[in-house]
Protein backbone atom coordinates (compact mmCIF):
# COMPACT_ATOMS: atom_id res chain seq x y z
CA UNK A 1 0.00 0.00 0.00
CA UNK A 2 2.60 2.38 -1.03
CA UNK A 3 1.20 3.95 -4.08
CA UNK A 4 0.22 7.17 -4.68
CA UNK A 5 -3.36 8.52 -3.65
CA UNK A 6 -6.05 7.62 -7.05
CA UNK A 7 -8.33 10.46 -6.08
CA UNK A 8 -6.01 13.51 -6.64
CA UNK A 9 -4.57 14.68 -3.62
CA UNK A 10 -1.57 15.60 -3.33
CA UNK A 11 -0.11 13.04 -0.08
CA UNK A 12 2.64 11.42 -0.46
CA UNK A 13 2.82 7.69 0.86
CA UNK A 14 3.47 7.09 4.56
CA UNK A 15 7.24 6.28 4.77
CA UNK A 16 8.62 4.02 8.24
CA UNK A 17 11.23 6.99 8.24
CA UNK A 18 8.46 9.73 8.26
CA UNK A 19 10.21 11.78 11.11
CA UNK A 20 13.43 12.45 9.58
CA UNK A 21 11.81 12.65 6.11
CA UNK A 22 9.82 15.91 6.88
CA UNK A 23 6.46 14.62 5.51
CA UNK A 24 4.25 15.96 7.74
CA UNK A 25 0.63 15.02 5.90
CA UNK A 26 0.94 11.17 4.74
CA UNK A 27 -1.57 8.23 3.26
CA UNK A 28 -1.89 4.79 4.20
CA UNK A 29 -3.70 3.45 1.25
CA UNK A 30 -4.49 3.89 -2.01
CA UNK A 31 -7.73 4.96 -1.88
CA UNK A 32 -9.86 8.07 -1.13
CA UNK A 33 -8.96 10.74 1.76
CA UNK A 34 -12.41 11.88 2.82
CA UNK A 35 -13.80 15.25 3.08
CA UNK A 36 -11.96 16.18 6.66
CA UNK A 37 -8.37 14.95 5.51
CA UNK A 38 -8.85 16.66 1.55
CA UNK A 39 -9.79 19.99 3.65
CA UNK A 40 -6.26 19.61 5.58
CA UNK A 41 -4.44 19.26 2.83
CA UNK A 42 -6.15 22.35 1.34
CA UNK A 43 -5.62 24.24 4.71
CA UNK A 44 -2.02 23.16 4.81
CA UNK A 45 -1.53 24.28 1.07
CA UNK A 46 -3.03 28.09 2.19
CA UNK A 47 -0.62 28.35 5.27
CA UNK A 48 2.35 27.62 3.44
CA UNK A 49 1.01 30.57 0.89
CA UNK A 50 0.20 32.64 3.48
CA UNK A 51 2.82 35.93 3.80
CA UNK A 52 4.56 35.51 7.29
CA UNK A 53 3.51 38.66 8.43
CA UNK A 54 -0.08 37.06 8.24
CA UNK A 55 1.10 34.26 10.18
CA UNK A 56 2.89 36.26 12.62
CA UNK A 57 6.36 35.43 13.91
CA UNK A 58 5.41 35.04 17.34
CA UNK A 59 3.00 32.03 16.23
CA UNK A 60 4.04 29.34 14.60
CA UNK A 61 1.17 28.36 12.67
CA UNK A 62 0.80 24.45 10.84
CA UNK A 63 -1.43 21.40 10.33
CA UNK A 64 -0.39 19.08 13.05
CA UNK A 65 1.56 15.95 11.68
CA UNK A 66 -0.98 13.27 10.28
CA UNK A 67 -1.36 10.29 8.61
CA UNK A 68 -4.67 9.50 6.42
CA UNK A 69 -5.58 5.62 6.19
CA UNK A 70 -7.30 5.81 2.95
CA UNK A 71 -10.90 4.17 2.18
CA UNK A 72 -9.52 1.63 0.24
CA UNK A 73 -7.92 0.09 3.79
CA UNK A 74 -12.00 0.71 5.07
CA UNK A 75 -13.23 -1.27 2.59
CA UNK A 76 -11.08 -4.24 2.91
CA UNK A 77 -11.83 -4.63 6.79
CA UNK A 78 -15.32 -4.93 5.95
CA UNK A 79 -14.78 -7.62 3.64
CA UNK A 80 -12.70 -9.53 5.10
CA UNK A 81 -14.48 -9.46 8.53
CA UNK A 82 -17.55 -9.79 6.44
CA UNK A 83 -19.12 -6.75 8.66
CA UNK A 84 -21.42 -5.45 6.09
CA UNK A 85 -24.49 -7.12 7.64
CA UNK A 86 -23.73 -6.63 11.48
CA UNK A 87 -23.18 -2.81 10.42
CA UNK A 88 -26.47 -2.26 8.28
CA UNK A 89 -28.37 -4.00 11.16
CA UNK A 90 -30.33 -2.41 13.86
CA UNK A 91 -28.07 -3.56 17.22
CA UNK A 92 -26.95 -0.79 19.44
CA UNK A 93 -24.12 1.07 19.01
CA UNK A 94 -21.98 -0.86 21.56
CA UNK A 95 -23.13 -4.42 20.15
CA UNK A 96 -21.85 -2.82 16.82
CA UNK A 97 -19.19 -1.50 18.48
CA UNK A 98 -17.84 -4.56 19.83
CA UNK A 99 -18.48 -6.27 16.72
CA UNK A 100 -16.08 -4.39 14.84
CA UNK A 101 -13.25 -4.55 17.91
CA UNK A 102 -13.03 -8.15 17.28
CA UNK A 103 -12.58 -8.00 13.81
CA UNK A 104 -9.05 -8.18 12.30
CA UNK A 105 -7.44 -4.99 10.32
CA UNK A 106 -5.72 -5.63 7.31
CA UNK A 107 -2.38 -7.16 8.14
CA UNK A 108 -0.74 -4.64 5.28
CA UNK A 109 -1.24 -1.52 7.65
CA UNK A 110 -0.25 -2.68 11.12
CA UNK A 111 3.49 -2.28 10.39
CA UNK A 112 2.75 1.54 9.05
CA UNK A 113 0.72 1.60 12.76
CA UNK A 114 3.58 0.91 14.52
CA UNK A 115 5.79 2.83 13.58
CA UNK A 116 3.29 5.79 14.55
CA UNK A 117 2.71 4.73 17.86
CA UNK A 118 6.30 4.49 18.30
CA UNK A 119 7.20 7.92 16.40
CA UNK A 120 4.66 10.19 17.84
CA UNK A 121 5.26 9.88 21.59
CA UNK A 122 2.50 12.82 22.38
CA UNK A 123 -1.36 11.76 22.46
CA UNK A 124 -2.88 11.25 19.25
CA UNK A 125 -6.53 12.34 17.59
CA UNK A 126 -7.84 9.68 16.01
CA UNK A 127 -10.59 11.23 13.46
CA UNK A 128 -13.18 10.03 10.82
CA UNK A 129 -12.50 11.55 6.98
CA UNK A 130 -15.75 10.18 5.32
CA UNK A 131 -16.58 10.27 1.46
CA UNK A 132 -19.44 12.15 2.30
CA UNK A 133 -17.89 14.51 4.59
CA UNK A 134 -17.17 15.98 0.69
CA UNK A 135 -20.36 17.65 0.00
CA UNK A 136 -20.66 21.25 0.55
CA UNK A 137 -24.50 20.75 2.23
CA UNK A 138 -24.14 17.20 4.02
CA UNK A 139 -20.68 18.27 5.59
CA UNK A 140 -21.50 15.93 8.62
CA UNK A 141 -19.95 18.17 11.48
CA UNK A 142 -19.36 15.58 14.50
CA UNK A 143 -21.91 12.38 13.49
CA UNK A 144 -18.93 10.31 13.46
CA UNK A 145 -16.68 9.63 16.59
CA UNK A 146 -13.08 11.00 17.16
CA UNK A 147 -11.14 8.97 19.61
CA UNK A 148 -8.20 10.54 21.95
CA UNK A 149 -5.52 8.49 22.91
CA UNK A 150 -2.52 9.02 25.13
CA UNK A 151 0.25 7.01 23.32
CA UNK A 152 1.97 7.18 26.54
CA UNK A 153 2.54 3.70 27.97
CA UNK A 154 6.16 2.47 28.10
CA UNK A 155 5.46 -0.83 26.41
CA UNK A 156 5.26 0.00 22.33
CA UNK A 157 2.89 -2.84 22.35
CA UNK A 158 0.25 -1.15 24.31
CA UNK A 159 0.31 2.26 22.54
CA UNK A 160 -0.18 0.43 19.14
CA UNK A 161 -2.81 -1.85 20.33
CA UNK A 162 -4.71 1.51 21.74
CA UNK A 163 -4.05 2.91 18.41
CA UNK A 164 -5.61 -0.28 16.49
CA UNK A 165 -8.74 0.17 18.76
CA UNK A 166 -8.99 3.97 17.87
CA UNK A 167 -8.97 2.99 14.38
CA UNK A 168 -11.68 0.10 14.75
CA UNK A 169 -13.85 2.33 17.02
CA UNK A 170 -13.99 5.56 14.16
CA UNK A 171 -14.80 2.63 11.62
CA UNK A 172 -17.87 1.42 13.58
CA UNK A 173 -19.23 5.08 14.60
CA UNK A 174 -20.17 5.52 10.45
CA UNK A 175 -22.73 2.65 11.39
CA UNK A 176 -23.93 4.09 14.65
CA UNK A 177 -27.62 5.11 14.97
CA UNK A 178 -27.00 8.83 15.50
CA UNK A 179 -24.95 8.30 11.63
CA UNK A 180 -27.58 6.59 10.20
CA UNK A 181 -30.22 9.00 10.81
CA UNK A 182 -28.02 11.96 9.41
CA UNK A 183 -28.03 9.56 6.70
CA UNK A 184 -31.13 9.29 6.18
CA UNK A 185 -31.81 12.72 6.44
CA UNK A 186 -29.56 13.59 3.89
CA UNK A 187 -30.93 11.48 1.74
CA UNK A 188 -27.82 9.27 1.10
CA UNK A 189 -27.42 5.63 1.13
CA UNK A 190 -25.19 4.45 4.08
CA UNK A 191 -24.37 1.48 1.66
CA UNK A 192 -22.05 4.17 -0.25
CA UNK A 193 -20.58 5.64 2.73
CA UNK A 194 -17.17 5.02 3.04
CA UNK A 195 -14.51 5.96 6.01
CA UNK A 196 -10.50 7.01 5.66
CA UNK A 197 -9.52 7.57 9.22
CA UNK A 198 -7.06 10.28 10.35
CA UNK A 199 -4.55 9.61 13.32
CA UNK A 200 -2.85 12.82 14.39
CA UNK A 201 -0.32 14.09 16.60
CA UNK A 202 -2.16 16.55 18.98
CA UNK A 203 -1.80 19.75 20.00
CA UNK A 204 -1.12 20.27 23.91
CA UNK A 205 1.36 20.01 26.94
CA UNK A 206 1.32 17.74 29.51
CA UNK A 207 0.82 18.94 32.77
CA UNK A 208 0.50 16.74 36.00
CA UNK A 209 -1.56 13.67 34.85
CA UNK A 210 -3.79 15.67 32.06
CA UNK A 211 -2.69 16.81 28.49
CA UNK A 212 -4.42 19.74 26.46
CA UNK A 213 -3.81 22.96 24.97
CA UNK A 214 -4.72 26.23 26.95
CA UNK A 215 -6.68 27.53 24.12
CA UNK A 216 -9.24 25.70 21.38
CA UNK A 217 -11.72 27.28 19.27
CA UNK A 218 -14.26 27.75 16.24
CA UNK A 219 -14.16 30.28 13.76
CA UNK A 220 -16.33 31.85 11.36
CA UNK A 221 -15.92 34.57 8.47
CA UNK A 222 -19.63 35.04 8.64
CA UNK A 223 -21.79 35.84 12.20
CA UNK A 224 -25.40 34.54 12.13
CA UNK A 225 -25.87 36.10 15.30
CA UNK A 226 -24.24 39.45 15.92
CA UNK A 227 -24.74 41.54 18.87
CA UNK A 228 -25.10 45.16 18.64
CA UNK A 229 -22.30 47.23 16.81
CA UNK A 230 -21.04 44.03 14.99
CA UNK A 231 -21.52 43.49 11.42
CA UNK A 232 -21.95 39.37 9.77
CA UNK A 233 -19.77 39.86 7.56
CA UNK A 234 -16.85 40.48 10.77
CA UNK A 235 -17.32 37.05 11.42
CA UNK A 236 -16.86 35.33 15.06
CA UNK A 237 -14.59 33.45 16.80
CA UNK A 238 -15.96 31.27 19.59
CA UNK A 239 -12.80 29.99 22.58
CA UNK A 240 -12.36 27.47 25.36
CA UNK A 241 -9.90 26.02 27.59
CA UNK A 242 -8.70 22.62 27.23
CA UNK A 243 -9.47 20.29 24.13
CA UNK A 244 -11.95 21.74 21.63
CA UNK A 245 -15.06 19.23 22.61
CA UNK A 246 -16.27 22.06 24.79
CA UNK A 247 -17.14 24.20 22.12
CA UNK A 248 -18.33 21.67 18.88
CA UNK A 249 -20.10 20.06 21.74
CA UNK A 250 -22.08 23.03 22.76
CA UNK A 251 -20.52 23.45 26.05
CA UNK A 252 -19.58 26.98 28.21
CA UNK A 253 -17.30 29.14 26.04
CA UNK A 254 -16.06 32.42 24.91
CA UNK A 255 -17.31 34.07 21.65
CA UNK A 256 -16.31 37.71 20.42
CA UNK A 257 -15.96 39.28 16.83
CA UNK A 258 -12.38 39.82 15.40
CA UNK A 259 -13.71 43.07 14.30
CA UNK A 260 -13.70 44.11 18.16
CA UNK A 261 -11.83 42.10 20.00
CA UNK A 262 -12.03 43.90 22.76
CA UNK A 263 -14.88 44.79 23.27
CA UNK A 264 -16.78 43.68 26.60
CA UNK A 265 -19.25 40.38 26.56
CA UNK A 266 -22.80 41.08 25.85
CA UNK A 267 -23.96 40.66 29.10
CA UNK A 268 -25.68 43.33 31.70
CA UNK A 269 -23.64 42.95 34.79
CA UNK A 270 -20.58 41.11 35.87
CA UNK A 271 -22.52 38.77 37.81
CA UNK A 272 -23.94 37.67 34.49
CA UNK A 273 -20.21 37.51 32.88
CA UNK A 274 -19.35 35.63 35.77
CA UNK A 275 -22.22 33.10 35.66
CA UNK A 276 -21.49 32.31 32.20
CA UNK A 277 -17.92 31.66 31.76
CA UNK A 278 -16.21 28.31 31.16
CA UNK A 279 -15.65 26.27 34.72
CA UNK A 280 -15.05 22.94 33.02
CA UNK A 281 -12.38 21.71 30.46
CA UNK A 282 -11.40 18.49 28.81
CA UNK A 283 -8.06 17.15 28.61
CA UNK A 284 -6.60 13.76 28.03
CA UNK A 285 -5.43 11.50 30.56
CA UNK A 286 -2.10 10.60 30.56
CA UNK A 287 -2.01 9.68 34.27
CA UNK A 288 -3.29 6.65 35.74
CA UNK A 289 -4.94 3.86 33.02
CA UNK A 290 -8.26 4.24 32.91
CA UNK A 291 -11.16 1.51 33.24
CA UNK A 292 -10.57 -0.33 29.63
CA UNK A 293 -13.79 0.75 27.79
CA UNK A 294 -12.70 0.57 23.83
CA UNK A 295 -16.14 1.26 22.35
CA UNK A 296 -16.60 4.81 24.86
CA UNK A 297 -15.17 8.70 22.79
CA UNK A 298 -14.56 9.29 26.36
CA UNK A 299 -12.55 6.26 27.49
CA UNK A 300 -8.93 8.40 27.62
CA UNK A 301 -10.49 11.98 28.50
CA UNK A 302 -11.18 13.67 31.71
CA UNK A 303 -13.31 16.53 32.82
CA UNK A 304 -10.99 18.65 34.88
CA UNK A 305 -11.70 21.93 36.86
CA UNK A 306 -10.44 25.71 36.84
CA UNK A 307 -8.98 24.26 40.62
CA UNK A 308 -7.03 22.06 38.49
CA UNK A 309 -5.30 24.79 35.42
CA UNK A 310 -4.32 26.80 38.24
CA UNK A 311 -2.54 24.69 39.71
CA UNK A 312 -1.44 24.09 36.17
CA UNK A 313 -0.71 27.48 35.66
CA UNK A 314 -2.14 27.19 32.73
CA UNK A 315 -5.04 30.39 33.37
CA UNK A 316 -1.96 32.95 32.93
CA UNK A 317 -3.01 33.65 28.92
CA UNK A 318 -6.58 32.97 29.10
CA UNK A 319 -8.32 34.19 32.41
CA UNK A 320 -8.91 38.05 34.33
CA UNK A 321 -9.94 37.76 37.99
CA UNK A 322 -12.71 39.09 39.37
CA UNK A 323 -11.65 41.90 41.68
CA UNK A 324 -14.85 42.09 44.86
CA UNK A 325 -13.43 45.28 46.33
CA UNK A 326 -14.01 47.30 43.14
CA UNK A 327 -16.73 44.82 41.62
CA UNK A 328 -14.81 44.52 38.26
CA UNK A 329 -13.06 41.94 36.34
CA UNK A 330 -9.21 42.71 35.74
CA UNK A 331 -7.37 41.01 33.02
CA UNK A 332 -4.71 38.13 34.02
CA UNK A 333 -4.28 36.58 36.94
CA UNK A 334 -2.22 38.47 39.08
CA UNK A 335 -4.52 39.14 41.65
CA UNK A 336 -6.30 36.84 43.89
CA UNK A 337 -9.99 36.35 43.40
CA UNK A 338 -12.33 33.70 41.23
CA UNK A 339 -11.11 33.84 37.31
CA UNK A 340 -13.42 34.10 34.79
CA UNK A 341 -12.34 32.73 31.41
CA UNK A 342 -12.55 35.39 28.45
CA UNK A 343 -8.94 35.21 26.92
CA UNK A 344 -8.64 39.02 27.94
CA UNK A 345 -4.88 38.37 27.98
CA UNK A 346 -5.05 37.48 24.48
CA UNK A 347 -7.07 39.73 23.35
CA UNK A 348 -7.49 42.80 25.15
CA UNK A 349 -3.54 43.01 26.29
CA UNK A 350 -2.73 41.36 22.89
CA UNK A 351 0.10 38.84 24.97
CA UNK A 352 0.07 36.91 21.49
CA UNK A 353 -1.27 38.05 18.17
CA UNK A 354 -3.83 35.68 18.35
CA UNK A 355 -7.15 37.36 16.79
CA UNK A 356 -4.44 38.84 14.09
CA UNK A 357 -3.56 35.61 13.00
CA UNK A 358 -7.09 34.32 12.87
CA UNK A 359 -8.32 36.86 10.82
CA UNK A 360 -5.50 36.44 8.62
CA UNK A 361 -6.91 32.98 8.32
CA UNK A 362 -10.25 33.40 8.03
CA UNK A 363 -9.37 35.38 5.39
CA UNK A 364 -7.08 33.35 3.61
CA UNK A 365 -9.77 30.54 3.84
CA UNK A 366 -12.53 32.59 2.46
CA UNK A 367 -10.40 33.16 -0.39
CA UNK A 368 -8.82 29.65 -1.42
CA UNK A 369 -12.52 28.24 -0.62
CA UNK A 370 -14.18 31.05 -2.88
CA UNK A 371 -17.24 31.59 -0.60
CA UNK A 372 -17.61 31.73 4.01
CA UNK A 373 -15.60 29.03 5.72
CA UNK A 374 -15.17 27.83 9.11
CA UNK A 375 -12.25 26.98 11.25
CA UNK A 376 -10.96 24.67 14.24
CA UNK A 377 -7.80 25.47 15.95
CA UNK A 378 -5.71 24.41 19.29
CA UNK A 379 -3.00 27.02 20.91
CA UNK A 380 -0.55 26.27 23.07
CA UNK A 381 2.03 29.18 24.70
CA UNK A 382 5.97 28.16 25.23
CA UNK A 383 7.17 27.25 28.54
CA UNK A 384 10.85 29.34 28.07
CA UNK A 385 10.60 32.97 27.49
CA UNK A 386 11.33 34.23 24.00
CA UNK A 387 9.93 31.11 22.05
CA UNK A 388 6.69 31.39 20.28
CA UNK A 389 3.64 30.08 20.81
CA UNK A 390 1.88 26.91 18.50
CA UNK A 391 -1.21 26.93 16.87
CA UNK A 392 -2.44 23.90 15.37
CA UNK A 393 -5.00 24.58 12.24
CA UNK A 394 -7.59 21.20 12.71
CA UNK A 395 -9.99 21.68 10.33
CA UNK A 396 -11.77 23.72 7.68
CA UNK A 397 -14.92 23.91 5.83
CA UNK A 398 -17.27 25.58 3.52
CA UNK A 399 -20.41 27.97 5.03
CA UNK A 400 -23.88 27.69 3.61
CA UNK A 401 -24.74 31.26 3.68
CA UNK A 402 -27.83 32.46 1.38
CA UNK A 403 -27.96 35.78 -0.44
CA UNK A 404 -31.63 35.64 -2.28
CA UNK A 405 -33.15 38.73 -0.91
CA UNK A 406 -35.72 38.36 1.91
CA UNK A 407 -37.57 41.43 2.95
CA UNK A 408 -38.83 41.21 6.32
CA UNK A 409 -39.67 44.94 7.42
CA UNK A 410 -39.84 45.46 11.18
CA UNK A 411 -43.50 46.34 10.83
CA UNK A 412 -44.51 42.66 10.11
CA UNK A 413 -42.93 41.26 13.86
CA UNK A 414 -45.76 43.70 15.37
CA UNK A 415 -48.41 41.90 13.30
CA UNK A 416 -51.28 40.47 15.67
CA UNK A 417 -50.92 37.56 13.76
CA UNK A 418 -47.47 36.60 14.61
CA UNK A 419 -46.50 33.22 16.40
CA UNK A 420 -43.02 34.30 17.09
CA UNK A 421 -40.32 36.71 16.08
CA UNK A 422 -37.04 38.05 16.65
CA UNK A 423 -33.91 40.18 15.34
CA UNK A 424 -31.54 37.18 16.12
CA UNK A 425 -32.54 35.19 13.17
CA UNK A 426 -30.07 33.03 10.79
CA UNK A 427 -31.06 31.74 7.72
CA UNK A 428 -32.72 33.87 4.33
CA UNK A 429 -35.97 32.82 2.92
CA UNK A 430 -39.45 32.52 2.97
CA UNK A 431 -41.29 28.63 3.89
CA UNK A 432 -45.06 28.34 3.33
CA UNK A 433 -45.94 24.77 3.66
CA UNK A 434 -45.50 23.68 7.84
CA UNK A 435 -48.77 22.83 9.69
CA UNK A 436 -46.65 21.08 12.09
CA UNK A 437 -45.63 22.52 15.42
CA UNK A 438 -43.31 20.30 18.05
CA UNK A 439 -42.49 22.36 21.23
CA UNK A 440 -41.58 22.06 24.49
CA UNK A 441 -44.32 23.21 26.94
CA UNK A 442 -42.70 25.80 29.43
CA UNK A 443 -44.90 24.46 32.32
CA UNK A 444 -43.91 21.32 32.22
CA UNK A 445 -39.91 22.04 31.24
CA UNK A 446 -37.39 21.12 33.85
CA UNK A 447 -33.99 21.53 33.32
CA UNK A 448 -33.12 17.99 35.38
CA UNK A 449 -35.11 16.10 32.39
CA UNK A 450 -33.54 17.43 29.13
CA UNK A 451 -32.48 13.62 28.33
CA UNK A 452 -35.97 12.73 28.82
CA UNK A 453 -37.36 15.29 26.61
CA UNK A 454 -34.47 14.21 23.84
CA UNK A 455 -36.55 10.99 23.95
CA UNK A 456 -39.91 11.97 23.35
CA UNK A 457 -38.91 14.57 20.25
CA UNK A 458 -37.16 11.81 18.51
CA UNK A 459 -40.73 9.42 18.94
CA UNK A 460 -42.67 12.85 17.07
CA UNK A 461 -39.68 13.69 14.97
CA UNK A 462 -39.72 9.82 13.59
CA UNK A 463 -43.22 9.62 13.10
CA UNK A 464 -43.34 12.87 11.19
CA UNK A 465 -40.75 12.19 9.00
CA UNK A 466 -42.67 8.78 8.09
CA UNK A 467 -45.47 11.01 7.43
CA UNK A 468 -43.51 13.26 5.65
CA UNK A 469 -44.32 16.15 7.54
CA UNK A 470 -42.11 19.33 8.55
CA UNK A 471 -42.33 21.38 11.34
CA UNK A 472 -41.25 23.80 13.44
CA UNK A 473 -39.51 23.03 16.46
CA UNK A 474 -39.89 24.86 20.07
CA UNK A 475 -37.42 24.45 22.77
CA UNK A 476 -35.00 26.10 25.34
CA UNK A 477 -31.70 26.47 25.76
CA UNK A 478 -28.97 25.47 23.30
CA UNK A 479 -30.14 22.85 21.02
CA UNK A 480 -27.59 20.11 20.86
CA UNK A 481 -25.03 21.29 23.62
CA UNK A 482 -23.96 18.09 25.44
CA UNK A 483 -24.27 19.86 28.90
CA UNK A 484 -27.95 19.28 29.75
CA UNK A 485 -27.79 22.38 31.85
CA UNK A 486 -27.70 24.72 28.91
CA UNK A 487 -30.18 23.11 26.69
CA UNK A 488 -31.93 19.93 25.55
CA UNK A 489 -28.71 17.36 24.36
CA UNK A 490 -30.49 16.19 21.25
CA UNK A 491 -27.91 14.82 18.03
CA UNK A 492 -29.33 16.36 14.55
CA UNK A 493 -30.84 12.82 13.56
CA UNK A 494 -33.42 13.40 16.52
CA UNK A 495 -34.91 16.22 15.20
CA UNK A 496 -33.70 16.22 11.44
CA UNK A 497 -37.56 17.00 10.19
CA UNK A 498 -37.76 20.14 11.52
CA UNK A 499 -37.62 23.07 9.04
CA UNK A 500 -37.34 25.87 11.93
CA UNK A 501 -35.91 25.50 14.97
CA UNK A 502 -36.25 27.86 17.73
CA UNK A 503 -34.26 28.49 20.58
CA UNK A 504 -35.68 30.29 23.59
CA UNK A 505 -34.46 31.53 26.56
CA UNK A 506 -35.98 31.50 30.29
CA UNK A 507 -34.52 33.10 33.77
CA UNK A 508 -33.07 29.82 34.56
CA UNK A 509 -31.57 28.85 31.47
CA UNK A 510 -29.88 31.90 29.63
CA UNK A 511 -27.15 31.47 27.63
CA UNK A 512 -25.92 33.16 24.10
CA UNK A 513 -26.46 31.06 21.28
CA UNK A 514 -23.46 28.76 20.55
CA UNK A 515 -22.13 29.06 17.26
CA UNK A 516 -19.24 26.55 17.30
CA UNK A 517 -21.33 23.81 17.59
CA UNK A 518 -20.63 20.58 15.31
CA UNK A 519 -24.77 20.42 15.58
CA UNK A 520 -25.21 24.62 14.79
CA UNK A 521 -22.42 24.03 11.60
CA UNK A 522 -25.44 20.71 10.43
CA UNK A 523 -27.93 23.29 11.09
CA UNK A 524 -26.81 25.99 8.83
CA UNK A 525 -25.81 23.12 6.05
CA UNK A 526 -29.21 21.96 5.89
CA UNK A 527 -30.52 25.62 5.66
CA UNK A 528 -32.43 24.98 8.28
CA UNK A 529 -33.76 28.43 10.20
CA UNK A 530 -32.76 28.93 13.42
CA UNK A 531 -34.48 31.66 15.94
CA UNK A 532 -32.96 32.64 18.90
CA UNK A 533 -35.67 34.19 21.17
CA UNK A 534 -35.60 35.92 24.36
CA UNK A 535 -38.12 35.24 27.29
CA UNK A 536 -37.55 38.81 27.47
CA UNK A 537 -38.11 40.18 23.98
CA UNK A 538 -41.42 41.74 22.39
CA UNK A 539 -43.49 40.33 20.97
CA UNK A 540 -41.50 36.95 21.56
CA UNK A 541 -43.36 33.54 21.82
CA UNK A 542 -47.47 33.61 21.45
CA UNK A 543 -47.67 31.01 24.27
CA UNK A 544 -51.29 31.41 24.66
CA UNK A 545 -51.98 30.92 20.85
CA UNK A 546 -49.52 27.45 20.93
CA UNK A 547 -52.16 26.16 23.98
CA UNK A 548 -55.38 26.64 22.25
CA UNK A 549 -54.99 24.86 19.35
CA UNK A 550 -56.01 21.47 19.16
CA UNK A 551 -53.55 19.02 20.34
CA UNK A 552 -52.63 15.86 17.96
CA UNK A 553 -50.43 14.41 20.43
CA UNK A 554 -48.89 14.96 24.09
CA UNK A 555 -46.09 13.32 25.46
CA UNK A 556 -45.35 14.57 28.89
CA UNK A 557 -42.85 17.02 28.23
CA UNK A 558 -43.58 17.87 24.37
CA UNK A 559 -46.48 18.93 22.82
CA UNK A 560 -47.70 18.37 19.05
CA UNK A 561 -50.34 20.94 17.14
CA UNK A 562 -51.64 21.29 13.57
CA UNK A 563 -52.66 23.91 11.90
CA UNK A 564 -55.36 24.40 9.75
CA UNK A 565 -54.16 26.12 7.20
CA UNK A 566 -49.74 26.67 6.86
CA UNK A 567 -47.76 28.79 8.47
CA UNK A 568 -46.09 31.43 6.88
CA UNK A 569 -42.28 31.93 8.10
CA UNK A 570 -40.10 34.90 6.37
CA UNK A 571 -36.09 35.32 7.54
CA UNK A 572 -34.32 38.04 6.24
CA UNK A 573 -30.68 37.40 6.39
CA UNK A 574 -29.84 40.69 5.51
CA UNK A 575 -31.28 42.21 8.77
CA UNK A 576 -31.39 39.15 10.90
CA UNK A 577 -34.84 39.47 11.50
CA UNK A 578 -37.48 36.99 10.81
CA UNK A 579 -40.78 36.08 12.25
CA UNK A 580 -43.33 32.79 11.57
CA UNK A 581 -47.13 34.01 11.22
CA UNK A 582 -50.16 32.36 11.10
CA UNK A 583 -54.03 32.89 10.05
CA UNK A 584 -55.82 34.85 11.23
Amino acid sequence: MSDRPTDGCPLPPFQRDFLESGECLSQIGTGAIGGKARGLVVAAEMIAAMPEADRGSDIEVAVPTLAVIATDVFDAFMERNRLHDVAQSDLPDERIAHAFQQADLPTEILGDLRTLADGLRSPLAVRSSSLLEDALHRPFAGVYETKMTPNNQSDGSARFLRLVEAVKFVYASTYFKAAKDYVRATGDAAAEEKMAVIVQEMVGQRHDVRFYPEVSGVGRSFNFYPVTGRRREDGVVVLALGLGKTVVDGGLSYSYSPARPKAPPPFGSVRDIMANTQREYWAVNVGKTPPYDPVAETEYLVRATLEHAEYDDTLRHVASTYVAASDRISPGVGASGPRVVDFAPLLVLEEYPLNRTLRALLAAGRETVGRDVEIEFAMTFPREAGAPSRLGFLQMRPMVVSDAVVDVPEADLASPTVLLASDQVMGNGVVDDIRDIVYVKPQSFEILRTQAIVGELERLNTRLLEERRPYLLIGFGRWGSSDPSLGIPVKWGQISGARAIVEATRPEMWVDASQGSHFFHNVTSFQVCYFAVSHEAQPGIDWAWLDAQPTTEDTGFVRLVRTGAPLRLKVDGRSGRGGVWHEA
